[in-house]
């Protein structure tokens, strides 16, 4: 491969690095389904079901303060959230999905 060809292909990669998580926060929100309806809830899925499934949440098992600091990582890789979307998001997420709360299954997309 040519270093033209090489330097055209890491320039494109790295703008589609930066430019993809941007772009995925003006798609469409996931539905919620009513059943489960909670404004916080409301708000984690739309702005994380972009890039994640559920099983991040029911994997991860963190408290409020390690959830806002990986909400800041994905601020970090272009996610557009204000500071109190990521304090709504991570307060539901350690009260739902934290060290302390059952096992849930999974949620339907």
């Amino acid at each position: 491969m040519q270093p033209q060809s090489r330097n055209f292909l890491a320039t494109a990669l790295l703008i589609l690095a930066v430019t993809c998580p941007v772009l995925a926060q003006n798609t469409t929100p996931t539905p919620v389904p009513a059943a489960t309806s909670h404004p916080a809830r409301e708000l984690t899925v739309s702005k994380c079901f972009q890039c994640h499934s559920d099983s991040i949440w029911r994997d991860q098992r963190q408290d409020t303060r390690a959830w806002e600091a990986a909400l800041y990582r994905m601020v970090a890789r272009g996610a557009v959230w204000t500071g109190e979307d990521i304090k709504t998001m991570a307060t539901f997420l350690a009260a739902d999905y934290g060290p302390n709360s059952p096992k849930s299954a999974p949620v339907s997309r």
